[in-house]
């Protein structure tokens, strides 16, 4: 697990707009037209309607998308009961998770109050807002009161999570463990320790999907549960025994499954070697599990394993339900959640472990065959099918159970509609960082002493993205570093004129003077330059010594880019690098080149760049549909002595038809018909791309793309990452003068995963 630092907790949640969530207008609102259609007095018009039928609150209000999430911060994560105002950071994080997974909008709300009756009265009283409530982080067995009663009260889907999602997604993966492992639900001997809202959940769910509760035996912190006890509330004891067992050591003797919701290291080897023969062990405590997954493989090699934790196979995430959980029952209206629709999320996700895992997700985990079986019987929450998954069978089971008000007729419509709620850039850095933690690579840091540079190398040191190394005086590093109470770890620091540094720069000085002596660099500017940080750097990179370099934080761009061409250079089947973007906006990510390298490129130069953008997108495992824009449209404006740019556009995109077929470009295309499929579609039907959702933009020359991204960024609100060079025959990197940690971040991440293509090409 990557390490996480109160500093940069409190960062995180302080820095720019406080807390993780905003409100966002969804109607246009410049003019005083709109401003008066929004409110007074358009806005009495839609009132008027929902007066005369309340179920057209849908049709003209949020709240067919909304969902509360709701809490009294008795049972905060494992922080026990901190308070409804503490627990606020939780509840804004749970409104990100739905929003970004599943596009359900929701508002936080804390309700401070220990009292069942006025906890419920109050959840009452606002229930009107919502389409659906997920109650969070509230203790047992108050939890299981509020829960019930606002089920009976209320008509519209609500769900305690902490209960039902990690059920759920046990379940799941323990009808896939136990078809592993050859045995019958309905024969298992299970053991649950722990007693709380989450294991009972957890039980009752696995008593729907076949388990017998004879079969099954539950511990608290004071032993099993026997029906001879007196302390037991009507929760604990549906799940007594009266069988002769009193420990866990006793009850995991030849038991098929063991399903825990406790506390870490309560469970030793031996328990898990006195087990059935393939024994499933569900270890969910989260930080750290019931027993540590190396210790439970090494106890029992046969044992199928699943752990909260993401840095093993079979993570049991409660990501994987709650958003498609409440996207499905708020798409037809539902006026509950129930056990049918719960038990119908367990059976997809089930299912969906078994189907063919696509090359993205795969790629996503570093995994080439990634297939179901022992070390994947759960699925990944980074896999973008769920939503398509699981919110259809939860929809179905919500009309099949007669609990479905806006019934869904056409499936595969409804399943196209999922997909384009989310586009890739939800999951596309996320994806792109996993990618890089499979293989960190060493990545030079030539201004070593700069403090986002720092920053920066801190964070990818512990989030396992990448392996810094830093240039600079390691003193002034070292004080930066005491100064700002940066916890990075024992990272290498290499001062380039420290004297342990004199036969590294003797070498690189002689390389370089046999790269340049023809080009006017002698001997002793060669030694001289390898004072100079990025020239060190870069010729790191070049020996091997690092894999890649990031630098440009305090340095122009040409004081990068020049030493790394003198002395890197193009790979050997290019004539030129290039650079591109990535522009992620709420649309997806585009892909945008070249904007930083070629001034006044000829066609040759953009086909080339064209080529090199599509063999970067294929690396974010994204189909590039590229459009090579002009301010013409396939030849509307006639070649002539002021005109040459359209006519080198045209030449490049003929080069490309002629050469590569395969590849979706054309042009030469104006930007507004390459971003609107319908109007290209209506006017250029003969156009390869004709009914193509472009993702990859080439510019003419380098001032259009320049000016588009930040334009992008700026007024379209997109994210940029970039510039992502192409092309250079060892990975280099550079980022902007005025970027921020985040960029950094993100451009070392691009860096390893560069590297570790050049290391896949080099081994071939």
């Amino acid at each position: 697990m990557a390490k996480i630092t109160k500093e940069d907790a409190l960062r995180y949640h302080a820095e720019g707009r406080p807390g993780k969530v905003e409100v966002i207008p969804t109607k246009p609102h410049r003019t005083q037209r709109d401003l008066s259609l929004a409110y007074s007095p358009g806005v009495a018009f839609p009132c008027l309607e929902i007066e005369k039928n309340k179920d057209d609150i849908y049709k003209y209000t949020s709240k067919g998308n909304l969902v509360a999430v709701i809490s009294n911060g008795t049972a905060v994560l494992g922080l026990g009961d901190i308070g409804a105002d503490a627990g606020k950071p939780v509840m804004e994080g749970k409104g990100l998770l739905f929003k970004i997974f599943a596009d359900v909008d929701v508002f936080d709300i804390e309700v401070d109050t220990h009292d069942v009756e006025k906890f419920i009265d109050t959840v009452k009283n606002i229930a009107i807002t919502f389409g659906g409530i997920n109650l969070e982080d509230i203790k047992a067995p108050e939890c299981f009161e509020i829960e019930e009663r606002l089920k009976k009260e209320l008509q519209i889907p609500i769900m305690h999570d902490d209960q039902h999602g990690t059920a759920i997604i046990s379940a799941a993966g323990w009808i896939n463990a136990l078809e592993i492992a050859g045995k019958k639900r309905e024969e298992a001997r299970i053991v649950v320790n722990g007693a709380g809202a989450s294991a009972i959940a957890c039980t009752k769910m696995l008593v729907s999907c076949g388990a017998k509760k004879e079969n099954i035996v539950m511990l608290d912190t004071k032993g099993v549960l026997r029906k001879d006890r007196t302390d037991l509330n009507k929760y604990k004891q549906l799940f007594a025994t009266d069988r002769d067992i009193h420990t866990l050591a006793e009850a995991m003797v030849g038991a098929d499954v063991f399903l825990g919701l406790s506390s870490k290291n309560v469970v030793s080897k031996d328990m898990v070697r006195s087990m059935a023969d393939n024994p499933v062990v569900f270890a969910m405590a989260n930080p750290d599990p019931e027993i540590a997954y190396d210790d439970a493989m090494d106890a029992r090699p046969d044992v199928l394993m699943a752990t909260g934790r993401s840095d093993y196979p079979n993570q049991v995430n409660n990501v994987l339900g709650f958003p498609f959980i409440f996207r499905g029952a708020l798409d037809v209206r539902a006026t509950c959640i129930n056990e049918e629709m719960k038990v119908a999320a367990v059976y997809a996700l089930a299912s969906l472990a078994k189907e063919d895992v696509p090359e993205n997700v795969s790629a996503a985990y570093n995994v080439t065959n990634l297939v179901f079986g022992r070390e994947y019987f759960i699925p990944k929450p980074l896999d973008p099918r769920l939503i398509t998954t699981v919110a259809p069978a939860v929809a179905k089971a919500a009309m099949d159970s007669g609990v479905a008000r806006n019934p869904i007729t056409d499936w595969e419509g409804y399943k196209t509609e999922l997909s384009n709620r989310l586009g890739l850039e939800n999951q596309l850095v996320r994806r792109i960082a996993l990618k890089a933690k499979t293989d960190p690579k060493r990545i030079v840091f030539p201004e070593g002493a700069n403090l986002k540079i720092l920053k920066a190398a801190k964070e990818v040191y512990h989030e396992g993205i990448a392996k810094p190394i830093l240039l600079g005086n390691a003193e002034q590093i070292r004080k930066i570093i005491s100064e700002n109470h940066l916890d990075i770890g024992d990272l290498p620091i290499i001062d380039p004129r420290d004297p342990g540094q004199e036969a590294n720069r003797k070498m690189f000085a002689d390389m370089i003077w046999k790269k340049r002596q023809r080009k006017g660099t002698g001997r002793t500017e060669a030694y001289d330059q390898t004072e100079n940080r990025n020239y060190f750097g870069i010729m790191m990179v070049e020996t091997g010594q690092a894999d890649a370099m990031v630098s440009g934080v305090t340095s122009e761009y040409g004081d990068v880019m020049g030493p790394a061409l003198k002395l890197i250079g193009p790979r050997p089947d290019l004539h030129r690098i290039s650079s591109m973007y990535m522009v992620i906006t709420k649309k997806g990510p585009y892909f945008f080149a070249d904007t930083t390298v070629n001034l006044d490129p000829d066609w040759k130069t953009l086909a080339e760049t064209a080529l090199l953008t599509a063999e970067m997108v294929k690396r974010f495992n994204i189909k590039p549909v590229i459009a090579m824009l002009s301010y013409s449209n396939f030849g509307s404006i006639k070649p002539s002595e002021h005109t040459t740019g359209p006519e080198k556009v045209r030449q490049a995109t003929m080069y490309l038809h002629k050469n590569y077929p395969d590849l979706l470009v054309d042009g030469e295309i104006q930007a507004n018909f390459a971003l609107n499929k319908e109007m290209r579609n209506a006017q250029f039907p003969f156009s390869k791309i004709a009914n193509q959702d472009v993702n990859t933009l080439i510019f003419p020359n380098l001032s259009s793309g320049n000016i588009a991204y930040k334009v992008m960024q700026e007024i379209g609100g997109a994210e940029v990452i970039g510039p992502i060079l192409m092309g250079i025959n060892k990975p280099i990197h550079v980022v902007p003068m005025e970027c921020s940690v985040r960029e950094i971040v993100h451009m070392t991440t691009i860096a390893v995963m560069d590297a570790q293509h050049a290391t896949k090409a080099g081994k071939k």
